[in-house]
């Protein structure tokens, strides 16, 4: 990868647009970038690394100030990165969220964050994506490296220089784990423990399913006495001395009798079963002849009752006989007597009917006199086709009123369409004026409604102005216990300084006496050599080298307890500052009051949008009704004309119906009165001719069937029509009558039937006893009964013996081979873990990095050989750290000067440089071994330089020329002087005047 050209505007110190040219530099391949103290020269890698992944590593964790403070509201924020990998040429251009104004109204809004990626292709730029999410993925594929990998192998950014040097175990692992990928191991390491303990947990479960059948088993032998004769000898103890076989064993031999008891008991059973089989045939069959001898004696009572009504069943068959005689003659004696009824009320009805006539005729000298019949109806007749012509008229003489309702209909409906078209003109004439004051209402409510986006942005200012306001609150009163902290860590730190101090010139005064002790007569002082020690010192104030060391490490706790506490003072300080900007200046009470009159005109804003919607709806409806309005109006117009009309046609139309009517009346009142009296007069006619019809016919039929009747007695057994009524029986009656002669005929040969069966059979007159029988059948049913319930018992106890032994035997089996399986998979757990045998307590992903650690140390030790001229070389170090600490990924240095390892941490601050600048470099090659090969262009180097001395310092740049071998880049930040003497290539950041920083070449 190899970085061509960064642009940077409105970020950080950054307030114009600031463009480095990385390509310029490529002749020289090392250019330094220098400046004073917080111009801002880290912040070119920050914007490097935002415009990269969006992320600035010193802003980690804390809040992301990317967007330089000395923007204005409408300045913009924009990082733009040129790069090349071997899949072509790149531009990322990636912005910050922020506040800027609002395009309509005041106020400021949110300006999203936003990102870009281009691709150089023909010499033009073709954009590949335009979602942060896109640039992403797009930007994971091209740099094959990820925000951790890019700041160890191409970014040494300030603050991480040394970090994987002096970090303990865990904190490397934490940092090679990101580099690597080596979390799939820990799940591994997970998985294995997973595995582990379900196994042990199913292991222990046969184990107990095994113990629990064994026991439930042993229980079920005890409570059914299956020991056997000898149950001293077979019972084998349920308790941890007895073998699972072995009690396994005895509890077969116990399941072998429990078959036994169970034969014999169905045995039992079965004999049992045959008795009371025997004993239920005899009760049997003595309930059989007992129902016999029952039956003969009712057979007996029934055949006496069924002789006793032969008198009464005899006369029941003349009764019939006579009925059915009777019968032939039914018709024709109905026949008779319908016919002579008929006859005599016709004649009533004539004689009634020709007294009607009379009367109404009365008067009417055209009428008939009433003897002839057709006489009356051709009178009729005339009659009827005279009052034909008179049914329309009187039909018209009903519509009369109701032509004379529909002329005033027609008059009132031409009135009320004339008085709604002139109430609807003068609504009409009224809506222009109120849509011109609703519209100005509506525009007045827009125009309000058009400040809620900015009354928004306002009410959100305030909240934060109250949110800083309220920290800077709680920071200020936390700010005094914290100095009361530093001042109580201070006293402490000095009294640990004056004790050390002490101690050791107590030590270095008594040193002489310490010595003087030491002495042995006759051998030599180690001092001067001489054997004679003629005035040894007196050791009046003993201090011990342990004294001495233990207060030095009190003295080294209280200074970092003094460092810890103005750590926090600091930190709490950046925080009240950080408060303080927010607040803007406003206390609380100021800061609430304003988001308080903020969110009233919010809210009165949003109040004015519901109103504006709601004119805007009235608008419409005004626009609406004024349509409707017209149309009605056309509408009443019409209906007036058609009402016009109306009138004339009703008006013309009533004149002719009473013209008409007026000459079908005559001397009646109205058409219908005159058309009813022909109606009777018609009707009395038609009547009384009908009559006179009916009695002549009436009367010849009566002296037919009286002839009829009369020869058909003459041949019947009867001697009058009264004798054969009083013989007549109903068809229901009749089939009684039969019935009731067959019912005794049948039952009286059935009951001699089974009384003959039943005598043949010579049962005794006396009832037969069954008691004896019954007991019998009950005592035989009680031991049936206990028989089968002992035979159940003994198979469901032998049924059940015999599961629990099959399940405990298989899961016995199964759990062996289980046992088997689980300690393999145990240590094999163990060792991933690094418990176990593994003696160095290292896991599995552990022992992975330890050997790419081993790796990282061997590339390191070939840069750290020349730059420390052979005297200092990195070793991989696997020892167990004390207390249980995480282990197998520290690092020793091994000085050659004294043969010996030692820390790290015991480094001066040159040596840690040198060696954090070898380590780091040497991690970068294995990183970009694994990263799949990538070639590295370009390395920027942000560390203290300035640490070393003159000739080290020559040793590093010397290095550095070497990573400009084969075309690579190398960008060094530092103020040192030298540096600047020994690197022709530079770039300046100055601060100018005014704030803002500004790049020079």
């Amino acid at each position: 990868m190899q970085l061509h050209r960064l642009e940077i505007e409105g970020f950080g110190p950054f307030l114009r647009r600031q463009t480095i040219d990385f390509d310029a530099f490529a002749d020289d391949g090392l250019f330094l970038i220098g400046g004073r103290t917080g111009a801002g020269k880290s912040s070119i890698l920050d914007a490097v690394c935002f415009g990269l992944y969006g992320n600035v590593p010193r802003y980690e964790g804390g809040e992301k100030r990317l967007r330089s403070d000395h923007c204005e509201p409408a300045d913009p924020t924009e990082v733009v990165v040129e790069f090349s990998t071997v899949a072509g040429r790149f531009r990322v251009t990636r912005s910050p969220e922020y506040q800027r104004p609002a395009k309509r109204g005041g106020g400021l809004t949110k300006q999203a964050s936003a990102a870009a990626l281009d691709e150089l292709v023909g010499g033009n730029w073709i954009g590949r994506a335009a979602r942060e999410v896109d640039v992403a993925h797009e930007l994971d594929e091209i740099l094959q490296l990820n925000l951790q990998q890019f700041l160890q192998v191409i970014l040494l950014a300030q603050g991480r220089f040394a970090r994987f040097l002096l970090a303990d175990s865990r904190e490397r692992q934490s940092l090679l784990r990101r580099l690597f990928g080596t979390g799939r191991f820990e799940d591994y390491q997970a998985r294995f423990d997973e595995r582990r303990r379900a196994s042990e947990q199913a292991l222990g479960a046969g184990r107990a399913t095994v113990m629990a059948r064994v026991e439930q088993a042993e229980q079920l032998v005890a409570e059914n006495d299956l020991h056997g004769a000898s149950a001293g000898a077979e019972t084998v103890p349920a308790d941890a001395d007895a073998s699972v076989d072995a009690r396994l064993d005895a509890l077969h031999r116990a399941g072998a009798r429990a078959d036994y008891r169970s034969e014999q008991r169905r045995q039992e059973r079965d004999l049992a079963e045959a008795a009371h089989r025997a004993a239920t045939t005899a009760l049997a069959a003595a309930r059989e002849e007992r129902q016999a001898q029952t039956e003969r004696d009712r057979a007996r009572a029934a055949l006496a009752a069924l002789d006793a009504e032969a008198l009464r069943i005899a006369a029941d068959r003349r009764t019939l006989d006579d009925a059915r005689a009777a019968e032939a003659l039914r018709h024709v004696l109905r026949t008779a007597e319908r016919t002579a009824a008929a006859a005599t009320a016709a004649t009533a009805v004539a004689t009634e009917a020709e007294a009607a006539w009379r009367g109404i005729a009365a008067g009417d000298d055209q009428a008939p006199d009433g003897s002839s019949a057709e006489a009356l109806r051709t009178w009729a007749s005339d009659l009827i086709r005279a009052s034909g012509a008179w049914q329309q008229a009187a039909a018209t003489e009903g519509q009369l009123a109701g032509h004379e309702a529909a002329v005033k209909t027609a008059l009132s409906e031409q009135a009320a369409a004339a008085a709604d078209r002139a109430i609807h003109e003068s609504e009409r004439a009224a809506l222009p004026a109120a849509i011109d004051a609703l519209t100005a209402e509506r525009d007045d409510l827009r125009r309000r409604a058009d400040r809620a986006a900015d009354l928004e942005t306002a009410v959100a200012s305030a909240a934060v102005r109250l949110e800083g306001a309220r920290d800077a609150a709680a920071r200020t009163q936390e700010r005094s216990a914290v100095e009361r902290t530093v001042a109580d860590r201070e006293q402490e730190a000095a009294a640990a300084f004056a004790r050390a101090a002490d101690l050791r010139r107590r030590r270095d005064a008594g040193m002489a006496g310490e010595l003087a002790e030491a002495l042995i007569p006759g051998e030599a002082c180690s001092v001067c050599g001489s054997t004679e020690h003629p005035a040894p010192a007196a050791h009046a104030d003993p201090v011990s080298a342990d004294d001495v060391a233990e207060a030095t490490d009190a003295r080294e706790r209280a200074t970092e307890l003094v460092r810890a506490a103005t750590r926090a003072l600091a930190a709490l300080d950046a925080e009240l500052a950080a408060a303080a900007v927010r607040a803007d200046g406003r206390t609380v009470e100021t800061a609430e009051a304003e988001l308080v009159a903020a969110r009233a005109e919010q809210d009165a804003a949003s109040a004015a949008q519901t109103a504006a919607a709601e004119a805007e709806q009235r608008l419409a409806e005004l626009r609406g009704k004024g349509v409707r309005l017209d149309a009605t109006i056309a509408d009443l117009s019409a209906r007036h004309a058609e009402a016009s009309e109306r009138v004339v046609l009703a008006r013309q139309v009533l004149a002719t119906a009473q013209e008409s009517v007026a000459q079908a009346r005559g001397a009646f009142d109205s058409v219908a009165a005159r058309i009813d009296d022909a109606a009777v007069r018609i009707s009395a006619a038609n009547a009384l001719a009908t009559a006179l019809d009916e009695s002549e016919a009436r009367a010849e039929s009566a002296a037919a069937a009286l002839a009829e009747q009369q020869e058909a007695l003459t041949a019947s057994p009867f001697d009058d029509a009264t004798a054969a009524g009083a013989a007549l029986r109903s068809p229901a009656d009749q089939v009684g009558l039969e019935e009731r002669i067959a019912a005794h005929a049948a039952e009286r040969t059935k009951e001699r039937a089974i009384l003959l069966d039943l005598e043949l059979r010579t049962l005794p007159d006396e009832p037969i006893d069954l008691a004896p029988h019954e007991s019998a059948e009950s005592t035989a049913r009680i031991a049936w009964t206990a028989a089968v319930d002992a035979a159940s018992r003994a198979d469901a106890i032998a049924a059940q013996l015999r599961a629990l032994l099959e399940t405990a035997a298989a899961e016995h089996s199964r759990g062996a081979a289980a046992a088997a399986d689980h300690e393999v998979l145990q240590q094999l757990a163990d060792a991933v873990a690094g418990r176990g045998a593994n003696t160095y307590r290292m896991n599995l992903e552990t022992f992975v990095l330890a050997a790419e650690l081993e790796e990282i140390v061997a590339a390191a030790n070939l840069r750290l050989a020349d730059m420390s001229s052979g005297r200092y070389q990195l070793q991989h170090s696997d020892a167990r750290a004390a207390r249980g600490a995480a282990s197998g990924l520290g690092i020793v240095v091994f000085d050659a000067f004294t043969g010996q390892t030692r820390p790290a941490q015991s480094l001066s601050g040159g040596e840690t440089f040198l060696g954090s600048l070898a380590l780091a470099l040497g991690l970068a090659e294995v990183v970009t071994a694994r990263a799949g090969g990538i070639q590295l262009d370009t390395l920027f180097i942000d560390e203290g330089f300035g640490s070393l001395d003159g000739e080290t310092l020559d040793v590093a740049m010397r290095t550095l020329d070497e990573l400009r071998a084969g075309g690579r880049t190398v960008g060094v930040i530092s103020h040192v002087e030298a540096m600047k003497e020994q690197i022709p290539a530079q770039i300046t950041v100055r601060a100018t005047p005014d704030g803002p920083s500004v790049i020079e070449p």
